[in-house]
């Protein structure tokens, strides 16, 4: 399996909250909801719904795995159904199981350990969403192989970035970019194996 992130991004890197004013306030994040102006852009839809269609699950972060699951069990959506469906991988070495929702599979202790073993079993893309200290645990090891990100174009000075201070440095690959009307770049970038010279080349 591969390992797939799909995120929203500011242009200045931020992911945190984009869905909703409340999805994650931490750190007094106060701009929450900020990809929602162009929720309805419809490459975006479109490139995501490819992509999912033909995945094999989801590897998510405790917190995302919460939030993203008990936000849409209380909406009369179908993306109930389908996140209930789909098998999910959950890193996390608080939470315990059984886990609260269906077809998840817990993954604890040395968690990028465990996530090379499950890269090894065949299958479709396994996708990140959210989970920005999983990703951060990850990509280091050279575990994750292709970020899908719908970049906006919005500037918002603080909260949470995908791209941390000491995130290692990485080359990336373009493997496509696409403008879309709403002005949401869809760039899909794997990372080029390192050189040893602390970039890829």
């Amino acid at each position: 399996m591969r390992i797939v992130v799909i995120n929203h991004v500011t242009l200045d890197g931020v992911m945190q909250g984009p869905g909703r004013s409340d999805e994650d306030t931490r750190g007094g994040f106060a701009h929450g909801g900020w990809a929602a102006e162009r929720g309805g852009d419809e490459a975006v839809t479109k490139a995501w719904g490819r992509r999912l269609a033909a995945s094999s699950g989801y590897l998510l972060g405790r917190r995302t795995y919460q939030d993203v699951l008990g936000h849409w069990n209380t909406q009369d959506s179908p993306f109930r159904d389908a996140l209930n469906n789909a098998p999910k991988y959950v890193a996390s070495n608080t939470l315990t199981e059984p886990l609260p929702w269906p077809n998840s599979t817990l993954l604890s202790g040395d968690i990028p350990a465990a996530v090379a073993e499950l890269k090894k079993t065949p299958g479709n893309d396994l996708h990140i969403m959210g989970s920005g200290a999983l990703i951060q645990s990850l990509s280091p090891l050279g575990l994750i192989d292709e970020y899908l990100l719908c970049i906006h174009p919005v500037v918002l000075g603080s909260g949470r970035r995908l791209f941390t201070d000491g995130f290692s440095p990485t080359t990336f690959n373009v493997a496509d970019a696409t403008p879309t009307a709403t002005g949401v770049i869809i760039a899909a970038c794997r990372p080029q194996p390192s050189t040893g010279a602390g970039l890829g080349t």
